[in-house]
C-alpha cells in the first residue's frame, strides 16, 4: 500500500497536489463538524458522491478515519457515517511536546535531575519489556534487527536497516530519519542517552551512535557491533538505565 502523506493544517493547501488537497479538506470537515456521511462531505466539498467515497476509501485504508452505521435522529434508513480516528486526529497540530517539556522541567525543578532520569528509565523499561520478548523469539540477528527497525518505524522514527561489509566484518546500521521526541530531546539530552542504552539492551550487543538529529544532522544512526569509536553502550541485564549526560562525548 502506498504511503499517504497528509499535509498538516499549518501548511497551505496550495503546497499539496489536488488529490491530497481533497483528502486534507475531508479531514478538516470531519475535525470541525464531527461525524459526516459521504453525501454530507460531498456537498461541503462540492464534489460528486463517488469522488468523495473514493477519497474516503483511501483515508480508511490508511487508518485516518473510521466508519460506523447510524440511523439519523435514531430512526430512518441506516447510513454510513465517517469520523476521525486517533491517527487522523494526530494529523492536526498538537502541543504535546511543549507540555511534556514543561512537565519535565517542573519535575526537575522540584525533585532534581535524578527524577527526570528515573522517568526516562521507567518509560524505556515499559516499552522494552514486550519488545524484547518479540525479538528474543527470533533465531537470527538479521531477523531481530529487521523487526526492531519495523517497530521503530511504527513509533514514528522512520527507521531503515542496512548491512555493510567493513574490513571483512558485517556491520548493521539502523538509521532513524525522524525524531518524534525532538522537542524534548533538545531540552533534555538524557533522552538521547536513554535511547542509546535502550538500543543496546534490545539487541544485546555493543551499539554505537555516530549521528544525531538533535545536533543538526539529518538522522540518528546506530551501528550494531561496530566497535566503540563513536558513542557506545553495552546491553546490560538492567533494562535501559539512562547514562548521565556528557558520557557520550557530546
Amino acid at each position: 500500500m502506498t504511503a499517504l502523506t497528509v499535509t498538516p493544517l499549518h501548511v497551505t493547501t496550495s503546497a499539496a497536489n489536488g488529490t491530497e488537497r481533497t483528502k486534507r479538506r475531508l479531514l478538516d470537515v470531519l475535525k470541525r463538524c464531527g461525524p459526516q456521511t459521504a453525501q454530507d462531505l460531498a456537498g461541503q466539498l462540492e464534489v460528486t458522491v463517488p469522488a468523495a467515497r473514493r477519497h474516503l476509501g483511501d483515508l480508511l485504508d490508511h487508518g485516518l478515519i473510521e466508519t460506523r452505521v447510524e440511523k439519523p435522529g435514531g430512526r430512518g434508513r441506516p447510513q454510513h457515517v465517517y469520523r476521525l480516528t486517533e491517527r487522523g486526529e494526530a494529523a492536526f497540530p498538537k502541543t504535546y511536546a511543549a507540555l511534556c517539556v514543561d512537565v519535565l522541567r517542573h519535575l526537575q525543578d522540584l525533585y532534581g535531575q535524578d527524577a527526570v532520569l528515573k522517568v526516562f528509565e521507567a518509560r524505556n523499561e515499559q516499552v522494552a519489556g514486550p519488545l524484547k520478548e518479540e525479538l528474543d523469539a527470533l533465531d537470527s540477528l538479521p531477523a531481530r534487527l529487521a523487526l526492531l527497525t519495523a517497530r521503530l518505524t511504527e513509533q514514528g522514527f522512520d527507521a531503515v536497516l542496512e548491512e555493510t561489509l567493513e574490513g571483512g566484518e558485517v556491520v548493521w546500521t539502523i538509521t532513524q530519519r525522524n525524531c518524534p521526541s525532538l522537542t524534548v530531546a533538545r531540552q533534555f539530552p538524557e533522552l538521547c542517552m536513554a535511547e542509546l542504552t535502550f538500543m543496546a539492551h534490545l539487541t544485546g550487543l555493543p551499539v554505537t551512535r555516530d549521528a544525531r538529529i538533535v545536533t543538526g544532522q539529518p538522522y540518528c544512526r546506530y551501528r550494531v557491533a561496530a566497535g566503540a569509536h563513536a558513542e557506545s553502550a553495552i546491553g546490560a541485564s538492567c533494562p535501559c538505565r539512562a547514562a548521565q549526560p556528557g558520557q557520550d562525548g557530546k
